[in-house]
């Protein structure tokens, strides 16, 4: 990026800030706003009703302000539906946690892709205007610079952040020094914490109690980076969740954009992966050098058990990332060459809505495109908004989509009586694995736990705990996210529903002669599983399924 890109970001940056600074001027207008929105207007009709003079309009940060000083004062009763209707985006925390993603310095990566985005002053593969990268820029890639400001920017529009799962991108996290991740993570602890903090170990105890914990901590590396030393390590660090790039289940289509690793390699990562106990994310790539329509439809069909033709992949969630051309990637020189071709928008439209119904229930789809700026785009789909066309092309074609995005609760109030327990037993590489899932009567999805059952041949990753152990891989339940101790009525965060997912998975564990039960925790979830029988252990937590009196007449698998 030349200097003048760096000045233009850093200027938009400032300008961006300096408008949502309140005055005088800005919080007499959210009064009058909120006045309308009181007497039922629509808020964002009357945002556009009143204008800031001369710099746009109000934003709901400065909503959020006034409502609480009203409430503070004595002016306004609390509402909780008006504060719902002023909140922004309150989708962001419908899934039940509120997600606060942070990206590491630059960093040399070990592949040669020839897909990625390559731009000196960012990680590998990121660009300075995608949305989260530029918020990482313009902290210089601090870690506690980066976490404190996101969290005032969701205090500020009244997102719940009590509960946080921390989202570190970047490029190989593994490829980065220890030195460096160590303390990297530390200072997103303390910047959790409020405190800073003497080591990781420190940070991480002070965050099992502190006013934002963290339920669940995200790295993304290659599959070919990681290794049971590896997965001890991340777990250390307080990992659950690893993406994984694996971008196509074809050797050939992979050494046509030298992505370094085999098939193979990859599905020998995900099994370490779910054998450890992590949830498991994949990326995935339609469109890359050497692929067509045809071959990609083939190839997404893959991922998934032998029953339905697949290698036994069988990802949690899913990123589905369309190839975007850019200039600054080896892959441009290619199309110069005449030797690549990007899909246009109707053919990707195409293809995704044929392959996203194919979904199993157990999997989520997180992404179906970058986030990288259409300008940036050289040649190929430039529309943002892939996911809406998506969406509509699957409803045209009179078909549906299971994955759990498409299924999730969200805010609808739910009693126990209108769920029922669902468990969706399906064969995985190495392990059998259990979605059990509370649904509703039109299948829409409550909460759920993921339950691996580990076979004989199962890799072995060096850790005694998991040894002739069921492992909790994750449990979620959806709804508004709520803080800790905080209730609402109808929610399904509240009703009891993580527990009866527990109690189910202990009788399943017993019903395999399992003695064990094993959790991967998250720092900030400890003391929830201490409540429910688990007891800590060096990386899991752990909790006996049989009693001392039947313990004698179990035998567990070997």
């Amino acid at each position: 990026m030349s200097n003048s890109d760096h000045a233009q970001i850093t200027d938009d940056v400032s300008r961006w800030e300096a408008a949502k600074k309140e005055t005088p001027e800005t919080l007499a207008i959210a009064g009058k706003i909120l006045d309308d929105v009181i007497a039922g207007e629509d808020v964002f009709k009357a945002i556009r009703s009143h204008p800031i003079p001369d710099r746009g309009h109000i934003s709901k940060s400065s909503l959020i302000t006034v409502y609480r000083a009203r409430v503070a004062a004595g002016e306004l009763a609390e509402d909780a539906g008006l504060y719902l209707k002023l909140r922004m985006k309150p989708s962001r925390t419908l899934s039940g946690v509120t997600t606060v993603t942070v990206l590491t310095r630059p960093f040399p990566c070990p592949g040669e892709c020839i897909f990625c985005p390559n731009d000196a002053r960012m990680p590998k593969s990121y660009l300075p205007d995608e949305p989260g990268a530029a918020r990482a820029f313009q902290n210089e890639f601090d870690p506690y610079r980066q976490v404190r400001s996101r969290l005032r920017a969701y205090e500020a529009v009244g997102h719940p952040t009590e509960k946080i799962e921390l989202l570190i991108l970047g490029g190989s996290w593994t490829s980065y020094p220890i030195e460096y991740r160590e303390r990297f993570i530390q200072r997103c602890f303390d910047a959790m914490n409020g405190v800073d903090s003497s080591d990781l170990a420190a940070a991480q105890r002070l965050n099992e109690s502190a006013a934002h914990r963290n339920v669940g901590l995200v790295v993304e590396t290659r599959p070919d980076e990681l290794d049971p030393a590896e997965l001890k390590e991340l777990r250390r660090l307080g990992a659950t969740k690893i993406q994984l790039g694996i971008q196509s289940l074809d050797d050939r289509i992979l050494k046509l954009n030298r992505r370094g690793h085999t098939v193979r390699e990859a599905l020998s990562a995900v099994a370490l992966c779910r054998a450890a106990g992590f949830k498991i994310v994949l990326h995935w790539m339609p469109n890359l050098l050497g692929a067509t329509p045809e071959s990609d439809a083939k190839d997404f069909a893959r991922l998934w058990s032998a029953d339905r033709g697949g290698l036994g992949f069988c990802p949690d969630e899913i990123k589905i990332y369309p190839t975007q051309l850019v200039k600054n990637a080896g892959l441009y020189q290619e199309w110069i060459e005449g030797r690549y071709r990007p899909y246009d928008t109707e053919t990707l439209i195409e293809l995704i809505a044929a392959v996203k119904p194919t979904i199993p229930p157990y999997c989520r789809v997180n992404r179906v495109i970058r986030d990288i700026p259409s300008h940036h785009v050289v040649a190929g789909n430039r529309r943002t908004s892939l996911r809406m066309d998506i969406q509509r092309r699957v409803r045209e074609n009179r078909q549906t989509c299971a994955c759990i995005r498409c299924r999730e609760i969200r805010g609808q109030p739910v009693s126990p009586e209108e769920l029922t327990l669902r468990d969706t037993v399906y064969q995985a590489a190495y392990a059998e694995e259990h979605f059990l899932q509370f649904v509703a009567s039109d299948d829409k999805l409550a909460g759920y736990l993921r339950l691996s059952l580990p076979k004989a041949e199962r890799p072995d990753v060096g850790i005694d705990e998991l040894a002739n152990a069921a492992i909790i891989r994750e449990i979620h339940i959806y709804g508004q996210s709520l803080g800790v101790g905080e209730e609402a009525d109808g929610a399904a965060q509240h009703i009891g529903l993580g527990k009866r997912l527990i109690e189910r998975a202990v009788e399943i564990a017993a019903e395999n002669r399992l003695p064990h039960l094993a959790v991967i925790a998250a720092v900030g979830t400890r003391g929830y599983y201490r409540k429910r029988g688990f007891r800590d252990g060096n990386f899991y937590m752990i909790r006996d399924v049989f009693s001392d009196n039947d313990r004698g007449e179990n035998s567990a698998i070997q």
